[in-house]
């Protein structure tokens, strides 16, 4: 398998993974506080992940890391795992599920475009058509009606704005780094950054006062999150961050057919049809992006 096959591979278990994370998540959050949520989520993962490099004797990659390296990490954590989390969940409050939710997944637009600027990326001008109908398509399935925005929809556009960045400056540290150390480095600062906020809010005190049932619907989320992490960067360092951010649009038809299962509810056509179109976009965009393409940005960062 080359290593471009092998990308895509993990990234699709990336997106099988984000359609039942969002699924559970959607519960946990009304369990426990979701400032809270987010930062033992990160913790957990974060040791976690340390783990896995001290038992694939990856250490020294870490101890050898540049104040560069490190600063940059430290920046993922921030843009990454931290403050967009604040946004989103508190802008998802006043947006709605399902605009919070379309918001979010415009998020491979953003990504695209800088990855022309920033990464040299190149795209084939057929891929606009490719993202029409994966914008059409997620809002078929999201049911979403974006048409009186609010600033609860502007918090989640700062949120999913600062993760395309977050995702191209991965993109580049990944060019030198293994996939396990960025993922390390976003879940570990983000970590710090959100503990930093929860002592300043006095939002420490809910975690000690945590009941099992609380602490189960977070362990439940952080192995998935763990799995997600995992194989979205390491797929990620072999696999145009353009694509791989389509590919994780997937997640949403999944979540979506988890959601009416609970519901006991058959989705109905306009569902379907909107299933159909991220699945058709997806490989459209997947088809168009292996030909040579036109278009090429002239910077980097």
């Amino acid at each position: 398998m080359t290593n471009r096959n092998k990308g895509l591979a993990l990234i699709l278990c990336t997106a099988i993974i984000s359609g039942f994370s969002v699924f559970i998540n959607s519960y946990s959050v009304k369990m426990v506080d979701p400032s809270t949520f987010t930062f033992l989520k990160n913790s957990i993962v974060s040791v976690a992940i340390l783990a896995v490099i001290l038992g694939l004797t990856r250490l020294k990659e870490i101890t050898k890391l540049s104040l560069r390296q490190w600063a940059n990490l430290a920046l993922i954590g921030l843009i990454g795992g931290s403050i967009p989390f604040l946004l989103f969940f508190n802008g998802l409050a006043a947006a709605g599920a399902a605009n919070g939710s379309f918001i979010h997944k415009s998020m491979f637009l953003y990504v695209a475009a800088a990855a022309v600027i920033f990464l040299k990326e190149k795209l084939n001008p057929k891929i606009l058509l490719a993202a029409v109908v994966l914008l059409i398509g997620n809002l078929l399935v999201l049911k979403a009606a974006i048409f009186n925005p609010g600033p609860g929809h502007l918090l989640v556009f700062g949120a999913t704005v600062m993760w395309a960045i977050e995702n191209i400056i991965s993109k580049r540290l990944l060019k030198d780094l293994n996939g396990n150390t960025v993922a390390f480095g976003r879940m570990f600062f983000g970590s710090i950054f959100l503990l930093a906020y929860l002592g300043l809010t006095n939002g420490l005190g809910p975690i000690g006062a945590m009941t099992s049932g609380q602490w189960i619907w977070t362990i439940i989320p952080s192995v998935l999150l763990f799995g997600y992490v995992l194989t979205w960067y390491n797929g990620l360092k072999h696999v145009p961050v353009n694509l791989a951010t389509v590919i994780l649009l997937i997640g949403s038809p999944i979540t979506t057919v988890l959601n009416l299962a609970m519901l006991q509810k058959p989705a109905g056509a306009l569902e379907w049809a909107g299933i159909i179109m991220i699945f058709a976009g997806c490989l459209a965009w997947l088809k168009w992006q292996k030909n040579k393409p036109r278009l090429s940005g002239a910077h980097s960062i």
